[in-house]
């Protein structure tokens, strides 16, 4: 006797749209922070390693969380984990909305951070209950949304800070979050989960990934201080070092390994990842640094710019950053993954040298930020291409983690050598970096991402690497 395979219930246009608005909401949530991170750290009292380590902490919970997410989503339905998920992000904003010290809010942050499984999690839905064309727009529809609600973000939440308070700039795209969860759950039915893959989800490599990605911020966070704490810095490198070893030996004894270190070995992923480490760590110092100098005083070095301000500064290097996927995607299908990485580390390094030589005028910084937020675009993702095309297909999801993993990394060091520098740069009795910290800053990010150079040049040329 034969059984019939069920057939996927279909969606129709309204549960595309509260997919499209949960990834809105989440997007305007998840890009709250840069704008208005000069501000928390004065109403906080935080330093800048303090604030550069509140910059990266909800990329590096979404980078634990997306690969686990996604397996489960595949196992046991992606509707039903994404609605788990965003009450966990709701709670995380909630957190966000009430914080009467920096612990509390890094706390909200880490919770928020499960948000960025909420991509993923869609694609299944639309995959299980969309024929391929209308899955490939629904797909469209949400990933387009949540750069839109990026960009919605960052010009928004100036004004909601300044014009009512930072509680509510967390707490209003949380509300839409709630409201657009709702719908979710309402709105789209439930898809049958794939019990196919019988091997478990890697708890322990993702507790010692945790482990390490903590680890490694409390030590370049610590680093400036080196000469007051050689102890307790020692201590944490030798952590850290105890805790890699152990990772590295779970996830090569693991059944289902979160990360398959093993994949390493191939040129196209190993390349992959360097690019994507050395890209990242540039792109991540000016990300913070650029906020930075705007809001520092006039009379000093700076702008004096308020929240409000530096999110509209900011805008254009979103709207440049949301150019860069289609941009990339057609160099890679006409020109090769290499011409297009190429082309966006010239680009990253020309950006961060003329910022760090000439940035006495506001646009000399908008335009900077705008031309480096688009290289970056270019060069991630040429390498998430050339990652999918270079793996067999039931390997794509192992191999874009490990690039994920290694993306959130860069970001982590990047923000963190950032926020050691305008430390060290600060001078005593002063709340104001030295000038000279940022043109150091910019330097450093333009010499590491010249690095990347190197490796470019042993990638194969054409669109068929």
């Amino acid at each position: 006797m034969t059984t019939t395979p069920a057939v996927p219930v279909g969606i129709g246009k309204a549960a595309v749209g509260a997919l499209g608005m949960l990834a809105l909401a989440t997007g305007a949530l998840e890009s709250v922070v840069t704008p208005t991170l000069p501000l928390l750290q004065r109403e906080l009292g935080m330093t800048p390693a303090e604030g550069a380590l509140l910059s990266i902490v909800l990329l590096i919970t979404g980078a634990l969380v997306t690969p686990i997410a996604g397996k489960l989503g595949d196992r046991y339905g992606g509707k039903r984990v994404l609605i788990r998920l965003m009450a966990v992000v709701s709670v995380g904003g909630v957190v966000s909305a009430m914080p009467p010290n920096l612990p509390v809010l890094l706390a909200g942050q880490v919770l928020q951070g499960a948000m960025v499984g909420a991509l993923p999690l869609s694609f299944i839905v639309a995959r299980k209950h969309l024929p391929v064309g209308a899955s490939k727009v629904a797909i469209g529809v949400v990933s387009g949304l949540f750069v839109g609600g990026g960009m919605a973000g960052t010009l928004a939440a100036g004004p909601v800070a300044e014009g009512l308070s930072r509680q509510w700039m967390f707490a209003l795209p949380t509300l839409a979050v709630i409201v657009a969860t709702m719908s979710v759950n309402r709105l789209v039915p439930h898809d049958q989960p794939d019990r196919s893959d019988e091997a478990g989800v890697d708890w322990p490599g993702l507790v010692l990934l945790s482990g390490v990605l903590v680890t490694l911020m409390l030590v370049l966070a610590l680093a400036p201080d080196i000469a007051s704490r050689p102890l307790l810095l020692g201590a944490l490198l030798a952590l850290l070092g105890a805790l890699v070893a152990g990772w590295v030996a779970v996830e090569r004894r693991a059944a289902s390994p979160m990360i398959d270190l093993r994949m390493l070995a191939r040129p196209a992923v190993w390349k992959s990842c360097v690019l994507t480490f050395v890209v990242c760590v540039g792109t991540s110092v000016a990300v913070f640094l650029v906020p930075q100098l705007f809001a520092v005083p006039r009379g000093a070095h700076g702008f004096g710019a308020t929240a409000t301000e530096i999110g509209f500064f900011l805008l254009p290097g979103a709207v440049a950053a949301s150019l860069a996927g289609p941009l990339a995607g057609i160099g890679v299908r006409r020109l090769g993954a290499r011409a297009v990485v190429t082309t966006g580390a010239v680009i990253l390094v020309v950006a961060l040298i003329a910022v760090a030589a000439e940035h006495s005028e506001i646009w000399h910084l908008v335009v900077g930020k705008a031309l480096i937020a688009l290289a970056n675009g270019l060069c991630v993702t040429a390498m998430m291409t050339s990652i999918a095309t270079s793996v067999a297909s039931n390997e794509t999801g192992i191999a874009s983690s490990l690039v994920l993993v290694t993306r959130v990394v860069g970001y982590a060091v990047g923000s963190q050598l950032s926020g050691a520098l305008l430390a060290a740069g600060t001078p005593p009795g002063s709340h104001v970096p030295a000038e000279s910290a940022f043109v150091i800053g910019f330097s450093v990010a333009a010499a590491v991402t010249a690095l990347s150079l190197l490796v470019t040049r042993t990638m194969r040329k054409g669109v068929n690497e």
